[in-house]
């Protein structure tokens, strides 16, 4: 069972994309990420292929969505307006779940580039969607991203321990369904 559960999340998972309305602070930060099951997937799917991609890429990675997502939170806090936002945010979800279906190997200065800009976007999104003061905000979220960046992480431990790679194949096909389902039911 321990093994089927967080399968089974991935793959019953259906995006919400607006999920305002959970208060300001640190404590209104670290709910924001976590009532979003697009951000939630894309932070476990960066978690999962950078662990399983190994090598410089299990720090850098992560490190890479960390950064820019503060950044894009930075640029809305700032006044600039980060286009197609939703629109990427879709696409992280879609193209990460692939990257690992198809157990896609990318150099890690590529994979760190996609997932910045990946990061900018949903950064921009919490920034739009701020209530209450900025940095304690952004501490609350950011706090969740690591905490979902090494779920995802944690994730590729628990399947290494099967030794088997299809569970995280089919983790991946989950979360690139789950984003494909949105971009369908958007039209």
């Amino acid at each position: 069972m321990k093994r089927i559960l967080p399968l089974a999340l991935v793959l019953i998972a259906t995006p919400a994309l607006a999920h305002p309305g959970h208060g300001g602070g640190f404590a209104g930060g670290f709910a924001h990420p976590m009532t979003g099951l697009d951000h939630v997937l894309a932070m476990l799917a960066i978690g999962l292929w950078a662990a399983v991609s190994g090598h410089g890429a299990r720090l850098a990675w992560p490190a890479a969505f960390m950064a820019a997502m503060a950044a894009g939170f930075g640029l809305t806090q700032a006044g600039f307006v980060v286009p197609q936002i939703e629109t990427m945010i879709l696409a992280s979800v879609v193209l990460l779940g692939s990257a690992i279906a198809l157990r896609l190997e990318a150099p890690v200065w590529l994979g760190a580039a996609a997932i910045a800009a990946f990061g900018i976007a949903h950064g921009a999104a919490h920034g739009m969607e701020l209530q209450g003061a900025p940095l304690p905000f952004a501490g609350g979220f950011l706090m969740a991203s690591v905490v979902l960046l090494a779920a995802g992480s944690g994730l590729a431990a628990m399947f290494a321990r099967i030794g088997a790679g299809w569970p995280v194949r089919i983790a991946g096909t989950g979360v690139a369904l789950a984003g494909l389902a949105h971009v369908a039911s958007a039209i």
